[in-house]
């Protein structure tokens, strides 16, 4: 018995020794997509958006990391779009767990925000790209079938923060880039501030001077491009420093 293996109109057009009025387009690769996000209306959005589209197919949902890694191991998806800011194990941790455990798996962030260190942070754990939510139309669609590819997608504002960032690295010493992060204790007094507390009553607790809980402040402020306390708290929140 002949086996018949028809894939274009062409091959079908060939062996009947006739022309065929159409031609059979070859479909798209299909990349299977495992969603991370906190926000239950926001998540179900970007499912709809996806199932519309010929070539993505969304192959599981989870609302953080927790169970990241046996989702993946189970579902073995092409791509893993990631929120940065979840409660538990941000997008940041579990970025950096999951391509710990599978290297070679495609992550791309998904966040609220283009703060700086949000982008250079999660670049820094593996994501292959960075969307803002409020692009997350066309864009998003655009940056999954890049970052299928292998290929690194940067909206524009995250792609305008990092040139930033690097114009002004390009003018400072050397070290410059590592100053951006936040040290030990820059973080403690983050946190410290984010929960409320005074400059005298931080001092107390880091026995350290009031004035120097202001310097600390200032410096957190300008590596963090923040310009308030309330800045400062809602960073500190998204970031998991807190639990407020």
């Amino acid at each position: 018995m002949e086996t018949m293996q028809w894939t274009t109109a062409e091959s079908v057009a060939t062996r009947h020794h006739e022309s065929v009025p159409f031609a059979l387009a070859a479909l798209p690769a299909m990349t299977r997509v495992l969603l991370v996000e906190d926000h239950t209306m926001f998540r179900e959005a970007i499912r709809l958006m996806l199932g519309q589209e010929p070539d993505v197919e969304v192959v599981g949902e989870l609302p953080d990391g927790t169970g990241l890694l046996a989702a993946v191991a189970r579902l073995s998806p092409d791509l893993v779009v990631m929120d940065v800011s979840m409660p538990g194990i941000n997008g940041i941790e579990a970025t950096r767990e999951l391509l710990a455990r599978f290297p070679g798996q495609k992550v791309l962030a998904l966040s609220a925000f283009n703060y700086r260190q949000f982008v250079t942070e999660m670049l820094e754990a593996g994501a292959i790209g960075y969307v803002i939510k409020s692009a997350a139309g066309q864009q998003l669609l655009q940056a999954i079938r890049v970052a299928a590819q292998g290929k690194t997608y940067l909206c524009p504002e995250a792609a305008a923060i990092l040139v930033e960032a690097s114009r002004r690295s390009g003018s400072a010493h050397a070290g410059a880039a590592e100053n951006k992060r936040l040290g030990r204790r820059e973080t403690q007094v983050l946190r410290l501030l984010a929960e409320g507390k005074s400059s005298p009553q931080i001092g107390q607790a880091l026995h350290i001077a009031p004035s120097t809980v202001d310097v600390h402040r200032r410096n957190i402020m300008d590596k963090l491009e923040l310009r308030s306390v309330a800045e400062l708290t809602k960073y500190a929140v998204r970031t998991g420093l807190t639990g407020i």
